[in-house]
């Protein structure tokens, strides 16, 4: 048998075609490329590529980081303003009346007799006057 020839263009590997491509197409993306702007228009193109980003962040920052830090003044001054006698609800869910207030912990009744010792940080939300029984 034999063999026949492979056409010119076949018979190239990978590589050769790779390389054959960039040259091919090299000159229409140095034609693609923009024209050089003018001495003074590039510091302003540069801000005005950068409002958009700044602009997010200050949306960011009146939709998300400043109501966080409201609620967390709120919750310092509520814990903060705990009182002997205060009915308060856990962030376990655990529903009593202030007995005891030290620096870090807090006494609970959380029925007749029964007391149990939590952490000021861990008092959610203070209750209504007479809605634990």
């Amino acid at each position: 048998m034999e063999r026949q020839a492979r056409p010119a263009l076949l018979s190239l590997s990978i590589p050769y075609l790779s390389l054959l491509e960039t040259l091919l197409f090299i000159s229409s993306a140095f034609a693609q490329t923009a024209p050089a702007a003018a001495g003074g228009g590039d510091m302003l193109s540069s801000l005005g590529s950068m409002l958009p980003l700044v602009l997010m962040f200050v949306v960011l920052y009146f939709v998300m980081i400043r109501p966080q830090m409201k609620r967390q003044k709120e919750a310092r001054a509520m814990i903060e303003a705990l009182a002997k006698g205060d009915e308060v609800a856990t962030a376990g869910g655990v529903l009593g009346k202030i007995t005891s207030i030290g620096d870090q912990y807090l006494g609970l009744e959380i029925a007749n007799g029964i007391e149990i010792k939590i952490q000021r940080s861990a008092v959610v939300q203070v209750l209504p006057k007479g809605a634990v029984k």
